[in-house]
């Protein structure tokens, strides 16, 4: 058990964890969550002796050892598989000894250790590891230097997975991750046989990973059994239950010091008087818990929706080379209101499509046709670099608008979540989620009909990873997502696009079946059931084509009740002024009627909806 007792942080004069105790069960699986700046990196440099506690204490096992990735990513003239297996120190030390020893009876005990700890199948299992991450064969025999920084950061990761500490200690593991090495690593971790504790804003990785939830917040730490959506049910029901107990205790606590108001001056009540005053005292009050939420944030909408097709693709090739496509063949179509979600390894090309689609880079061959006048809007990660650390969020928007006065400029600073002063701050002093949610501002400042975010949860936290996904859903154009983040993928996607074999396609299975064929867990099975699973695909496919006219319907029925609901919010809001009666009695009659209409429009409408979604549900059985 690893034991947190009474303990206190402070970071340049500020406390980050305030006599906190808690106790981590030996072999649990835990997600330390918290908004960011909260301290949870911090709280993870207290367990490894590298920052000193300002009280209190952490016990944990003697000789347990401590793992985490390293900060620095190996990038030396070795091979991948070497550097991984390099990781068990023990195994290393052993196989040194090994052959420079002389004694036989030396000798016999480094076999048998070597037998103990399982050193012979430690070259399969260090390749199994970095297959699962990303690397095939003939990269694990590669030189680190050959490869970017980002899949060194991975070697690091298979590094110390390999060595398999007592107590490992990943620090958002997935940031470097495509989304096949995050279901895979899902997967590892969940069979980890020691202790782990995981600092992640990846809700799917908190669901099926880890078996208890530690929740930094307010300098408190506390320790919840189950995953991520278990430990905000509880969180509800804890605040719900507090709040009954705290009107309890308002209540009691007005009763008492009305009674000792009344009665202290009286001799003969002066006794009971005094004991309800230290019943007061001693009263600790229930406080207030508040939850968590992040700024909204915002994506420009388009002044008009192109008709469809907005994007067609005959025999498209794409690449950065003539005559050496990184795709080949693409026959494609994207329509106004697509959620497109592109699967592949990384390393495949979906940065290459993604790239070819918005215009930075042309296509080699075939014919890519847009609407007119179509505007795409492209976010990547990496242009976080692009953004100046001296400027400020004004200067940034301002660049974009410099005919436009000073009013405008920061009206669309604050249409970004950047109002008021904030507007003022300097890039280097944003946190990533608002250096992310800045960019995202500026790469839809036009109003897009067609928006390509590239890994657009980094260094984002789960509450501003949950606005992104009602950013994306209320966005009215198409959407293509390169995400790690399943999650997202769920609550977005409508469509999956498989980036693989040098050419894109549509994917007829569902996330969860696209999971099971990376994560390989019954590859023999899956081996017997490949034509059973072709036929269910074209099955599936068919009833698409089948019911596409229905499904037209439902999405239309849809619109119109998101539509009217706004509508409605519209009209109450107007009819809640009361001073319409005296001012304008004949607009108060006029915006009645019209709320009476739209509600029973909205009435009618749900009942189509319904009516449509039970006979698609037929349709589909």
């Amino acid at each position: 058990m690893i034991t947190l007792h009474d303990i206190s942080l402070r970071v340049a004069g500020r406390l980050l964890i305030d006599h906190a105790t808690v106790a981590i069960p030996e072999g649990a699986r835990v997600g330390l969550v918290g908004r960011n700046g909260t301290g949870k990196t911090t709280l993870f440099r207290a367990i490894t002796g590298d920052l000193a506690l300002e009280s209190g204490d952490i016990r944990i096992p003697s000789g347990a050892r401590i793992g985490q990735v390293a900060q620095e990513a190996p990038a030396g003239p070795e091979r991948l598989i070497d550097v991984v297996l390099a990781a068990d120190t023990e195994r290393a030390a052993l196989l040194t000894e090994r052959d420079i020893t002389q004694d036989p009876a030396r000798i016999a005990e480094i076999e048998l250790r070597l037998v103990d700890i399982d050193a012979h199948a430690a070259p399969a299992r260090a390749a199994r590891i970095l297959a699962g991450l990303g690397f095939d064969d003939a990269a694990q025999q590669r030189p680190c230097s050959e490869f970017s920084g980002g899949w060194r950061m991975r070697v690091a990761l298979a590094a110390i997975l390999f060595a398999e500490p007592d107590l490992l200690l990943l620090d958002e593991p997935t940031n470097y991750l495509d989304l096949e090495g995050t279901l895979w690593l899902q997967d590892y971790l969940a069979r980890y046989p020691r202790t782990v504790l995981i600092v992640s804003h990846d809700r799917e990785l908190l669901n099926e990973s880890v078996s208890y939830i530690l929740h930094l917040d307010r300098a408190k730490l506390s320790l919840w059994r189950g995953g991520y959506d278990s430990f905000e049910r509880q969180r509800a029901e804890k605040q719900v239950l507090d709040a009954k107990m705290r009107a309890k205790q308002d209540a009691r606590r007005k009763h008492m010091e009305s009674f000792v108001e009344r009665f202290r001056a009286k001799a003969s009540k002066a006794r009971q008087a005094q004991s309800r005053l230290k019943a007061l005292a001693r009263m600790a009050p229930i406080s207030e818990e508040v939850g968590e939420s992040a700024a909204a944030i915002s994506i420009r909408h388009p002044t008009r929706i192109p008709s469809p097709p907005i994007l067609t693709l005959d025999r498209v090739s794409a690449g950065y080379d003539p005559g050496k496509p990184v795709l080949r063949n693409l026959t494609l179509r994207i329509d106004h209101d697509d959620r497109i979600a592109l699967l592949g390894p990384n390393g495949n090309g979906k940065s290459t499509f993604a790239k070819m689609i918005s215009g930075r880079l042309p296509a080699l061959g075939g014919d890519m046709v847009k609407a007119a006048g179509l505007e795409i809007a492209y976010l990547a990660q990496h242009q976080l670099d692009e953004l100046v650390a001296e400027e400020t969020v004004y200067d940034h928007v301002r660049r974009l608008m410099p005919e436009a006065p000073e009013a405008k400029v920061r009206s669309r600073a604050a249409e970004m979540g950047f109002s008021g002063g904030t507007a003022n701050t300097r890039i280097a002093a944003l946190s990533g989620g608002e250096k992310a949610r800045l960019l995202l501002g500026l790469a839809a400042f036009n109003g897009p009909h067609l928006l390509i975010l590239d890994e657009p949860t980094n260094h984002l936290d789960i509450a501003s990873r949950q606005a992104l996904v009602e950013a994306i859903n209320d966005f009215p154009g198409a959407v293509i997502l390169v995400s790690h983040d399943r999650a997202l993928l769920d609550a977005c996607a409508e469509r999956l696009w498989l980036v693989a074999n040098g050419t894109v396609r549509p994917y007829e299975g569902d996330l969860d079946e696209y999971r099971t064929l990376v994560v390989g867990r019954s590859a023999s099975s899956q081996r017997g059931e490949t034509s059973s699973r072709a036929g269910e695909r074209r099955s599936a496919a068919e009833k698409r084509a089948e019911t596409a006219p229905l499904r037209k319907k439902i999405k239309d029925a849809e619109a119109a009740i998101n539509r009217l609901e706004k509508l409605l919010e519209t009209l109450d809001a107007k009819l809640a002024d009361q001073s319409i009666y005296l001012r304008d009695p004949a607009s108060a009659q006029r915006l009645a009627r019209e709320r009476s209409e739209a509600a029973a429009a909205l009435e009618a409408t749900e009942e189509s909806w319904l009516q449509l979604s039970s006979e698609l549900d037929a349709a589909s059985a």
